[in-house]
């Protein structure tokens, strides 16, 4: 597996990383323990060194899962994880309270993740969304004082608009950024990205495969569970899954050309991108690990790139990527 570093840190992860929430969480009712563990120690067998993780998963449970499968590893494998949810409401969905982001909040959330996962420090903690009561400044230096106290390795952001990356780069240097990109979500590119190769930090896109939709194993007539989170998204209405069809086959047609799946194609085009981008698949499978890893070794051309660019420059995607609501916690 080839390695990457998280822009100027010197956090070198494997060029995959892999997204553990469906695990336990939103893809429908959590997956059985044993099959999880063995997934987790399978990706490890095969290079990967990255895996991602909140507390907001589950609750808990995740972090849970992640800490106890990956004990055996310490000092071989990154473990990120995440604040910034208030999880004490009475409503039992995750993070219904909102956004909690206070220094203090931010302490409490650490010493739980660190007994769940396992772990004498935090390789990498995200803000999980950006809290607009709380001066971005105030959780940088909360998480500063936490990696002076050794509980913290790295600091994180997740879904932050330039702006407010640069105002806590500036009180605690930012070692990766994580937001949604892929094919189909290319905000990023605006603003974001060009801000992190100017201050030296690393990019990890979550959901790199739209979902599961960039994987072609979707279509308009797929059913989706009503415990599935994405029966919620207006993307994944059957109407916007027939329009955005097209980009899957245009992921389709290149991946012919280079004997690769859609999913190989799309990851490869992330990879592509930049030498610090490191995207973070999840999946609960085996095999759909396998074929995701396989994406690292799949080479594509300025050719190809300006192909895809073209193409995909002509295909107008359908829906919101989330519900309003949801949609107004980003600061993209």
């Amino acid at each position: 597996m080839q390695k990457r570093k998280l822009g100027k840190s010197n956090l070198e992860v494997s060029a995959l990383g892999l997204g553990c929430m469906g695990m336990s969480f939103s893809y429908g009712p959590p997956k059985d323990k044993k099959e999880m563990t063995d997934l987790l120690h399978a990706a490890v067998d095969r290079g990967i060194t990255f895996f991602d993780t909140a507390e907001v998963y589950g609750p808990f449970t995740n972090e849970e899962l992640v800490g106890e499968a990956l004990a055996p590893f310490h000092g071989k494998v990154v473990i990120a994880t995440k604040f910034g949810f208030d999880l004490s409401g009475s409503d039992n969905r995750p993070g219904a309270a909102g956004l909690n982001s206070r220094p203090e909040h931010i302490k409490q959330a650490v010493e739980g993740s660190l007994k769940r996962l396992k772990v004498d420090a935090i390789d990498l903690l995200y803000q999980h969304r950006v809290d607009p009561d709380v001066p971005i400044e105030d959780v940088a230096g909360a998480v500063k004082a936490l990696i002076q106290q050794g509980k913290v390795k790295h600091f994180g952001l997740s879904e932050a608009a330039a702006k407010t990356i640069r105002r806590a780069h500036a009180v605690q240097p930012v070692t990766a950024v994580q937001s949604e990109y892929s094919l189909w979500t290319r905000g990023p590119e605006a603003e974001v990205l060009p801000t992190l190769e100017e201050l030296g930090i690393g990019f990890v896109p979550y959901s790199p495969l739209g979902k599961g939709f960039l994987t072609g194993k979707m279509d308009e007539t797929t059913t989706l569970d009503k415990t599935d989170f994405r029966s919620t998204l207006p993307r994944f209405t059957p109407e916007a899954r027939k329009a955005n069809l097209a980009l899957v086959n245009l992921l389709g047609e290149i991946g012919k050309r280079k004997n690769a799946t859609p999913a190989q194609i799309a990851l490869a085009w992330l990879l592509a991108q930049k030498p610090w981008i490191i995207p973070i698949p999840g999946t609960t499978k085996l095999h759909r690990l396998d074929e995701n890893i396989g994406a690292v070794a799949v080479e594509l051309t300025s050719a190809d790139l300006r192909d895809i660019d073209s193409a995909a420059s002509k295909i107008k995607v359908q829906g919101a990527r989330y519900p309003e609501h949801i949609e107004k916690m980003t600061g993209l």
